[in-house]
């Protein structure tokens, strides 16, 4: 097992590293070129800055039960398809019974933004969050 990280935007990139170092398990952070990221643990992949690259390498680096990180639906469902677990940043884990709704709501957001209305944002992040996120990865790792 190995836990890849869609790191760009991840807020809980230090939460993962403390618990996969615990547990011996290897990380692999995936960025593009417009970020850099060293945190003396995880194995880093650089990606080119196109749309869904990331999402691509991880995709295709992902295994039967292998952690995934990430706020992507989409990335979710490919990676569920391979047998893999993903989970999001505040502590969703996503799973067949819950793709096709967040699927729809994603289609549904991108629908009202391409016609120039608005959605909303992400409200601020919480030490909350992080205790949720860290619990909820803490039961698909195995604590």
């Amino acid at each position: 097992m190995k836990i890849l990280v869609d790191a760009d935007a991840c807020p809980v990139k230090d939460i993962i590293v403390r618990m996969a170092k615990r547990r011996c398990t290897p990380v692999i952070m995936v960025i593009d070129t417009s970020h850099e990221l060293d945190d003396g643990y995880s194995e880093v992949i650089t990606v080119d800055k196109g749309a869904d690259s990331a999402d691509y390498a991880i995709a295709t680096l992902a295994s039967r039960g292998d952690i995934v990180v990430t706020q992507d639906y989409g990335l979710a469902a490919m990676v569920l398809a391979k047998g893999a677990r993903a989970i999001n940043q505040d502590g969703m884990a996503y799973t067949d019974d819950n793709m096709d709704e967040l699927l729809a709501r994603r289609y549904i957001g991108q629908k009202v933004r391409r016609g120039g209305g608005r959605t909303k944002g992400p409200k601020k992040r919480t030490k909350a969050d992080d205790g949720r996120f860290e619990s909820s990865f803490g039961r698909m790792f195995g604590e």
